[in-house]
């Protein structure tokens, strides 16, 4: 009787120690790539695959390798915790995914936010036709020259040419009335 009761609590106690050390495993293999992926940059990312697909094209995904990573780190870990406390091997994976799904979703939420801080200073040319503008390098009679135009916060220069062909001194305003190529075709400001 007494023999039925040790080799209960070996088998009890190698499987207690199996789980925690499976969970550990887990939280192991998820921390070694995430620290790895921060070295290296995402290994298996490829391409735009990290970003949202949800039509904007912007911003991270849950998906990305590093909040999966993060994800798989806070789930063995939990689970680890609970095995370490003496719960059962489902309520350890219960706290192991709402401790994944929790850390998860943080480093979801902040890398959001820095991607949200990010400014593009990506300015379409049709942005300039229209704008006016300062001459900054004198406009020769048939020849080129540059102007200086401001959109928001960005400074954009372009060579310039006059569109009736006549000079145009220093520090004039002008309009921009097209573009060709490169090359904004501009007018006197009246």
């Amino acid at each position: 009787m007494y023999l039925h009761g040790v080799q209960a609590m070996e088998i009890i106690l190698l499987e207690g120690i199996s789980a925690f050390v499976t969970f550990l495993a887990i939280a192991v293999f998820g921390f070694v790539y995430l620290v790895g992926s921060s070295i290296f940059g995402d290994m298996f990312d490829h391409g735009d695959m990290d970003h949202s697909t949800d039509g904007h094209g912007a911003g991270p995904s849950i998906f990305s390798s590093r909040i999966m990573s993060v994800f798989v780190t806070a789930f063995g870990s939990f689970g680890a915790i609970g095995i370490h406390l003496g719960y059962g091997t489902g309520a350890s994976t219960a706290m192991g995914f709402g401790g994944g799904v929790l850390f998860g979703g943080i480093i979801y939420a902040f890398a959001s936010f820095l991607y949200g801080q990010q400014a593009s200073s990506h300015i379409r040319t049709s942005d300039l036709v229209g704008n006016t503008a300062q001459v900054s390098v004198a406009i020769p009679k048939g020849g080129m020259g540059q102007v200086r135009c401001t959109l928001g916060d960005t400074v954009v220069e372009k060579v310039a040419r006059a569109a009736k062909g006549d000079e145009i001194p220093v520090n004039t305003l002008v309009k921009i009335s097209s573009l060709v190529g490169e090359v904004a075709v501009v007018d006197r400001t009246e």
